[in-house]
Parts: structure tokens; sequence; C-alpha cells
């Protein structure tokens, strides 16, 4: 099965990681959170500095909170750092849309200005942030670590440079699917299942009911 558990010992936690100038609030990180309540799994959901070599720092030093084997779920830029953590920590990941060149996608927003609207930060996007990319950037992937879902209309990244860089990862790729994978909630199931826990169908509604 695609969703199958990389190992047959059930993950300590999850840890997911939003995508660029996302944050703690968005969609994807309060589903996650609600579908680890439903199945008593320790969860975290950070809010990331936006400078690449910080947010890898912080999101790092929530793992020994989340046991002895969390599972790592990312999206877009998140799915970035979350490889670079299941590299350097060998633990199982789940990547939504990620990021595949960050560095070379950066680059395009050098000397842009952004607001975030999870936290009310202004900031500038400097070579610096692309600098630290670079020096993160894994040298190799172990596709064997992965689940990848991939939406094939991404209008923000290319679906096909991911199946590329991960292939050979267990892959869920929904037709016509966007950057922002609206349809998360759908494949939460296959997510924890990779995990290796059950999430029973409508448990999203009662913990949204409480």
């Amino acid at each position: 099965m695609l969703s199958a558990p990389l190992s047959p010992q059930p993950v300590s936690g999850l840890l997911y990681l939003h995508g660029f100038n996302s944050g703690y609030g968005s969609p994807k990180a309060a589903l996650m959170r609600g579908a680890c309540a439903a199945i008593s799994l320790p969860c975290e959901t950070p809010q990331l500095p936006h400078r690449p070599a910080a947010a890898l720092r912080s999101a790092e030093a929530l793992l020994s909170e989340l046991g002895p084997h969390p599972l790592l779920v990312g999206s877009s830029m998140g799915g970035f750092f979350v490889t670079c953590l299941a590299e350097r920590h060998e633990l199982p990941a789940v990547l939504v849309n990620p990021a595949v060149r960050p560095a070379r996608l950066v680059a395009e927003w050098v000397g842009e200005a952004f607001f975030n609207e999870h936290t009310g930060e202004r900031f500038m996007v400097e070579p610096a942030h692309r600098e630290e990319l670079v020096e993160l950037t894994p040298q190799r992937v172990t596709p064997e670590r992965y689940l990848l879902l991939l939406g094939t209309a991404d209008e923000t990244l290319d679906p096909a440079d991911a199946f590329a860089l991960y292939r050979g990862a267990r892959t869920l790729l929904h037709p016509g699917g966007d950057h922002v994978f609206g349809m998360l909630e759908s494949y939460l199931p296959a997510v924890l299942a990779y995990g290796g826990h059950r999430l029973l169908p409508g448990s999203l509604d009662t913990i949204a009911a409480d």
C-alpha cells in the first residue's frame, strides 16, 4: 500500500512545518493538530521564523518533545525543511507539494517585501535567505523515507521536480490539485497510516464539534 508505514513501529509524535510566509494558524496546521488530537498523538505545528537557518533550528529543537520516533510533515518550503531534518535524523516524512529548489525560488524574491498575516510581521527577502538555503540543501535524499502528496496542477511549484528528486518514494498524485492542496483533509488517514496510526472516519468532525 502507498500509505504503508516506513517501519512497523508507530510514530511517537508529529511535527508539521508550514510553507513560506505561512504560519501556526494556517488551515493545514489546524488540520494536523485536529487529526493528532483525535488519536491522542503529540503534535507540534510551530510558527517558523522567515530566515531559513533560524526556521530549521527552531523546528529541530522540538524533536525531543515528540518522543524517540516522530513523523515529520511539511508543506512547500516546510517540505524542504522536513527533508533536511529527515535526512539528518533518519526519520519518516510526508511532503505536501515540497519546494525542491528553494534557493532558486527565493532568488526571484530578493528585495521583495512580505507581510505575514499570521504574525503581523513585515520583512524583506535578502540575499542571505538564498545563501542559507544553499547551505542547508542536503547533498542527497533517501526516497524510502518519504510519502509524497502532489497536486498535478500546482501553480507555484512543478510537481515533476519533486517526483524526480524523490523518485522511488511512495507517491499520491491528486489530479487537478493546486499548490494549497486544499483537499488535504481527505488524505489525513494516509498521512497518519504512514506513521503507523489509524484515523477513524468522522474523527475530525468530533474534534470540531468539541
